[in-house]
């Protein structure tokens, strides 16, 4: 599966996706719509599923208590009731009949059509009340008795049951009719109602999807680039067609994707000229610098000699030449690092006599701590650990002080040295610039003897070797402290092009001895 086609999975799958956002708004909608619908559906036709049945079996319990029940004597006996109900319930659209009077006071007496079905208990109380209650005849209400029903359920089937009493002292009637028929038909139709829901559910969210498809896919497209386009692939364009919004979104992308272009390629542009223009620069204040520093040197030689008057500008002009030369030097391995034309000469050092050598030339002894057992050794670029060395314990002696204790241990195949001060340590809003090139911690003090390089250089050195440095300051708060890890083989990265192919690509710089003005 191509990294597209598995993010556009992904995006689909994220509860979070557009795509899945569509979807379940388009299956609610369609839900609610199905589900109302089908609602309104079921609940008409069983009201008139139910009404048909109900009138029909009322209408025709009516009649046949008109037509035989009203017939019978004024004191009928079992048999007649009997036999009214039996002919009444089998000339009836399906329903069982209870007639029910009385022979003497107290003394009721019951037909049934069927007694197995229907007896005077499946009858609700409330029912019988109605029916045997008489009426106030008036100009409202004609009769004494009126028809009355109800549904109810007997042994878990539905049944509608009515009941009427004959005017003038005639018998009680009550008929029972099963609704179960009606039940199943209507189940039917909810089963039916429900597979329709369920289809148009599924059909929701295919068209869901097709409507996501169409309109998420230029929209990955432009995510797509814009991923592209954030990775550094500025030549990244959009394909547009069509005149939609979505189109004329991929042509601002496209317009501005050509303006960021042409903007980073002008930038590009320019830095690489400085770049070259400080390189060049750099290179051509060394041949008047040697003539520079030659003379220095002579007029040092002779400044005890020279008028009072003058020695003080001797010894000015020579200080001043010798940290125009550092100066110069230092900007010219700056532009090997942003050029990347810097490169790493290994060898397998013992870290304890580098670190000696580097105190010892610069005749720091009595003002540094070593605590760096003889045995740990390490392969890298000795001149470029030289400099970062001088940097860092350079940069401790000037801003916080002697003495400077500079500690090397391993830990697991990294080195670390650490290189603490006792001075006032490093305020923490300088702490994050320290690396920072020309940075000065007081601007009170922009002309010091540094040029602000060095720590930069310092950091710059441990990159190549894929390492790093960080700078804090002390628990206990006695002063900075700068720990310098680097890997101990550094082999790797000269296989994978850091160095040349003859392993011996590094440059002749001279070694700075830039102390930084950071803290």
């Amino acid at each position: 599966m191509s990294g597209v086609a598995e993010r556009s999975l992904l995006a689909g799958l994220r509860w979070t996706s557009l795509r899945l956002r569509l979807v379940v708004v388009f299956g609610l909608v369609a839900l609610t719509a199905a589900v109302s619908a089908s609602g309104i559906a079921y609940w008409l036709n069983r009201e008139a599923v139910l009404t048909r049945t109900q009138d029909a079996a009322l209408g025709d319990f009516r009649q046949e208590m008109q037509n035989r029940a009203a017939t019978l004597p004024l004191r009928p006996t079992k048999d007649d009731l009997q036999n009214a109900a039996v002919q009444m319930a089998s000339s009836s659209p399906g329903y069982s009949v209870l007639l029910v009077d009385e022979r003497d006071a107290g003394k009721p007496i019951v037909g049934n059509s069927d007694l197995d079905t229907f007896t005077l208990d499946n009858v609700p109380p409330s029912l019988q009340k109605a029916v045997t209650e008489e009426q106030k005849v008036g100009a409202d209400n004609t009769y004494e008795y009126h028809l009355f029903w109800q549904r109810t359920s007997i042994r878990g089937t539905p049944y509608l049951v009515g009941g009427t009493r004959i005017t003038g002292g005639g018998p009680t009637g009550y008929m029972l009719k099963s609704l179960d028929q009606e039940r199943q038909d209507l189940n039917s139709l909810a089963w039916s109602l429900g597979i329709a829901t369920a289809l148009a559910l599924i059909g929701s969210a295919l068209l869901a999807q097709a409507a996501a498809t169409t309109v998420l896919r230029p929209v990955q497209r432009l995510g797509d680039a814009a991923r592209k386009l954030g990775e550094g692939k500025l030549d990244t364009r959009l394909v547009v067609s069509g005149t939609d919004e979505l189109a004329d979104l991929s042509r601002t992308f496209n317009r501005t994707a050509g303006a960021l272009e042409k903007r980073v390629a002008d930038m590009s542009a320019r830095e690489e000229a400085s770049r070259r223009f400080v390189a060049d620069m750099s290179h051509e204040l060394r041949t008047p610098l040697t003539a520079l520093t030659a003379v220095t040197e002579v007029l040092e030689d002779e400044a005890d000699g020279l008028d009072p008057m003058i020695a003080p500008a001797v010894h000015l002009v020579v200080s001043e030449t010798r940290r125009l030369n550092d100066l110069v030097e230092n900007l010219m391995e700056v532009t090997r690092f942003d050029a990347g034309t810097a490169r790493l000469v290994l060898d397998t050092v013992d870290v304890s006599d580098q670190v000696t050598a580097c105190v010892d030339a610069r005749a720091w002894l009595d003002a540094v701590d070593l605590d760096a057992e003889r045995g740990i050794m390490a392969r890298l670029d000795p001149r470029r650990l030289d400099v970062i060395l001088a940097n860092l314990i350079g940069n401790a002696l000037k801003h916080g002080g002697s003495p400077v204790r500079v500690a090397v241990r391993t830990e697991a195949d990294e080195l670390v040295i650490e290189v603490r001060d006792h001075g006032p340590g490093i305020p923490e809003d300088v702490l994050p610039h320290v690396f920072d090139r020309f940075y000065k911690a007081s601007a009170s003090r922009p002309r010091s003897d540094g040029s602000g390089l060095g720590l930069s250089i310092a950091m710059e050195n441990a990159h190549i070797h894929g390492g790093d440095i960080t700078a804090s300051n002390s628990p206990d708060g006695d002063g900075a402290v700068f720990v310098l890890r680097l890997p101990r083989d550094a082999e790797s990265l000269t296989r994978s092009g850091t160095e040349g192919a003859d392993g011996t690509g590094g440059d002749d710089a001279r070694c700075p001895d830039e102390e930084d003005d950071a803290t």
